[in-house]
């Protein structure tokens, strides 16, 4: 399929910037509102026995945009092909326009909803490039932000949606297979009201054991000062070794959800995909603020300009064997289709979420001298002849290289290898196969990359071998 947009802004930067321009929505003013409380200097350092695994406190001078290298912008009203509407029925488009989303030079980002003279909202949607947080197995993984939610209540604040939430990565790519691949809600809001919302999305819909649409919902004020007022903690903990998701508001559970509740069907497959990726958002009108108001949303009084605020997001893992980008462990049928990012060992190589076939992750910034290892591959007792590839490619004309095939260690000669140039995009894959020396038996496989430029010039879904 064509490259989703969304997938294909500035990313992080190891060698050479790629990057596409999204189009701006129309300019308007933003209204900024005095604060009760200013964002912190740092993400948190870690509590004891959790390790940090990934974050952003969102530094920067005022109004530029949130990290390129961290975050993806949503743009519009669907996904490409998706449900209209985000299918949530949310009016307002959204852009990468610093008016609706940026950095404050305080330590801030700010989502803000504005709206036109002829009545057109406009806000915005991030998610994080990356797209496999999970626990490590046995493990616990946290997510966790601080945010003060727009600081506008009663009728002006009919519509407002702010949310806080993780979706299943194999949503990337697919967007038709929602609750079944997951949902965490960690802070939704709806309409100005003083309560925080943890929701679990999973199984089928309608009803299912998340009865969906609703999903399996908790909420509660927050503590203190109330959630429009002031900054509050946001965190959601999934508990490998227990089988559950705690949701939590300044270090205060509020809402549980484990397996026996919703089936082991239900649960693995939420739960055994490469992982999560993070959204942050500020919806107007939808589903949600319209049920709790009993009425479509937002109304002529509703007031633009009122900012969602987040310090920091940041993730954890605690116990298991390690955080979320540990290696898998080895193994697997030469014949099967056999993942890039699933790697024991490697160099050089960074993780993604992918718009090809199927959504998931690849592997990309690939350049001369990055190689991967997979261990315990078994190729039978009937020799494999050919390798194919699932490769795409952006690099500059000119730029080309070799998607190698080693055994056993890096300095032994390639058994096969294929040269592989621009595809079209960094999302736009295709199948190259190539033919290799009879391999049987049972070997680690290194996939090698060799090139005559410094530049990055092929990423690398999946591979597998025939006969």
């Amino acid at each position: 399929m064509p490259a989703p947009p969304f997938l294909t802004p500035a990313r992080p930067v190891r060698r050479a910037r790629r990057r596409i321009a999204f189009g701006a929505a129309a300019a308007a003013v933003a209204v900024v509102l005095p604060l009760t409380q200013q964002a912190q200097a740092s993400v948190p350092p870690p509590e004891s026995g959790w390790t940090q695994v990934w974050a952003d406190d969102f530094e920067g001078s005022a109004g530029s945009l949130p990290s390129g290298s961290n975050w993806i912008f949503d743009i519009g009203h669907s996904y490409p092909g998706g449900p209209p509407n985000w299918g949530t029925g949310e009016i307002a488009a959204h852009t990468n326009n610093p008016a609706n989303v940026s950095v404050d030079g305080s330590g801030n980002l700010r989502i803000t909803p504005l709206r036109d003279g002829a009545g057109n909202w406009t806000s915005a949607r991030i998610e994080t490039q990356r797209s496999d947080f999970k626990p490590p197995a046995g493990g616990t993984l946290r997510i966790e932000g601080r945010v003060q939610m727009p600081n506008v209540t009663g009728t002006e604040a009919l519509g407002y949606w702010p949310a806080f939430w993780a979706l299943g990565s194999p949503f990337r790519g697919n967007y038709w297979n929602w609750p079944g691949i997951g949902e965490f809600d960690i802070m939704e809001n709806v309409n100005g009201i003083n309560s925080v919302w943890g929701v679990l999305h999973c199984g089928v819909n309608p009803g299912g054991p998340c009865n969906e649409t609703n999903g399996l919902a908790a909420n509660r004020p927050c503590p203190g000062a109330s959630c429009q007022s002031a900054f509050h903690t946001y965190r959601f903990e999934w508990d490998d070794a227990a089988d559950q998701l705690r949701w939590y508001v300044d270090g205060q559970q509020f809402h549980s959800v484990s397996q026996n509740q919703v089936g082991a069907d239900t649960w693995n497959q939420m739960t055994n995909h490469a992982g999560y990726f993070i959204i942050l958002n500020v919806a107007m009108g939808g589903a949600f603020p319209n049920g709790v108001a009993g009425r479509g949303t937002p109304v002529p009084e509703t007031v633009p300009g009122r900012p969602m605020l987040v310090d920091y997001v940041a993730v954890w893992t605690r116990g298991g064997g390690g955080g979320p980008t540990d290696p898998p462990p080895g193994g697997g049928d030469a014949y099967s289709r056999l993942e890039a990012e699933n790697f024991q060992q490697q160099n050089g190589l960074q993780v993604e979420g992918t718009a090809d076939a199927g959504g998931g992750s690849h592997v990309g910034w690939v350049a001369n001298g990055d190689w991967a290892r997979y261990d315990d591959i078994d190729f039978g007792s009937s020799p494999a002849r050919q390798f194919s590839a699932r490769v795409a490619s952006g690099a500059a004309g000119g730029v080309s290289g070799l998607v190698e095939v080693r055994l056993d260690s890096r300095s032994n000669a390639p058994i096969g290898s294929f040269a592989v140039g621009n595809t079209g995009g960094w999302q736009s894959w295709r199948t190259v196969p190539a033919n290799i020396s009879g391999v049987t038996g049972v070997h680690d496989v290194f996939l090698t990359y060799t090139s005559g430029q410094p530049a990055d010039f092929v990423n690398v879904n999946w591979f597998t071998f025939a006969r």
